[in-house]
């Protein structure tokens, strides 16, 4: 496993980290997962060498961190860099988010709400400190909060060693570039996969130039660049409402990856492989999250960071990816 740095610190985090969303289950996935399967996936992770574990409490309504917390419980802490969030609530009000099944979640990131989330993560995480601590989604109205008082009730965590680090997740770049005004952050979160790059216009260049890692979310487009989906896949959960999910979209996306066979070939692996090590060959500032809920999973995840990719076939998988897309909106009119 490649190392790299958090962000400025002296801190070396893995490449390729494990997203836990898929571990808390539930609604968003139409499914609950084998809590055991999940504890080892986790415990499983040092011997891989991943030391990045990536969760939030609106994963599941703090399931995820409940399963990270017992697995925690088992191994020693210090092999592990716990990222998790704040902003995403259920049990107070704020402004409107996502409905999961029958419960609404809420953006809120009143200094209030942000020192009751944090107790309740150190609860359910079985642990006295987060390595690093993200807004998850950004305050709007009406339960609008300044990210000047934002950052200054992160820092008052980081003072009391609560959390070692600051992070920012679904932010814009004028956000993000607020964020640095008023005070040092680590890690900036955000979706970026073949399929979706928009990361690539500006916030990559902003994290560089402020040595901020850019940690990549969703790079397999929640298991449709595995290629294991067919065109006959029934979204499911939160895959519902994705754009890559829609019928000519997903159809576009299947016959991009089987013109990838030959590269299959090439580096031996599978399509997944080829998905996460293309996103990690577009900077090595760039740390990724790719998501597993058993240990077969993770270690056919990390093979990704084995492969050096040629630069003709990473430019043939990005113009496949933008030959996807122009086929997915010709299509997707032809049927309208």
């Amino acid at each position: 496993m490649k190392l790299m740095k958090l962000g400025s610190t002296k801190v070396d985090i893995s490449r390729i980290g494990l997203g836990t969303w898929a571990i808390g289950g539930g609604p968003a996935w139409g499914r609950d997962n084998d809590e055991r399967d999940s504890i080892n996936t986790i415990k499983e992770c040092p011997d891989l060498g991943v030391n990045l574990i990536d969760t939030a409490p609106g994963y599941n309504f703090g399931n995820s961190e409940s399963v990270i917390g017992k697995a925690l419980a088992e191994v020693d802490r210090e092999k592990f860099i716990i990222i998790t969030k704040c902003g995403i609530v259920w049990k107070r009000k704020g402004s409107l988010f996502n409905k999961v099944g029958d419960r609404q979640l809420y953006k809120n990131l009143s200094r209030e709400s942000i020192m009751e989330e944090v107790e309740e993560s150190l609860e359910r995480l079985q642990t006295d400190y987060i390595d690093v601590y993200m807004t998850h989604w950004q305050a709007v109205e009406p339960y609008y909060t300044p990210i000047s008082e934002v950052m200054s009730t992160l820092t008052e965590l980081k003072q009391q060693g609560k959390i070692r680090a600051i992070g920012v997740a679904n932010a814009s770049v004028d956000q993000v570039k607020e964020y640095l005004k008023h005070g040092k952050i680590e890690i900036v979160q955000a979706k970026y996969s073949i399929l979706d790059r928009e990361v690539e216009n500006e916030l990559l260049h902003v994290c560089r130039e402020n040595n901020v890692t850019l940690q990549a979310y969703s790079p397999l487009e929640q298991g449709l660049l595995t290629g294991c989906l067919d065109k006959s896949y029934q979204p499911v959960g939160a895959q519902v409402n994705k754009k890559w999910f829609q019928k000519a979209y997903m159809s576009s996306a299947i016959d991009m990856m089987a013109s990838w066979k030959k590269l299959e070939e090439k580096y031996d692996c599978t399509t997944a492989n080829l998905a996460l090590a293309w996103v990690l060959a577009q900077s090595p500032e760039i740390n990724l999250l790719s998501g597993a809920t058993t240990t077969d999973q993770i270690q056919e995840n990390v093979r990704a960071c084995t492969i050096e990719l040629a630069d003709e076939d990473i430019a043939f998988m990005r113009k496949s990816a933008e030959e996807a897309e122009v086929k997915a909106v010709t299509l997707q009119q032809s049927e309208g």
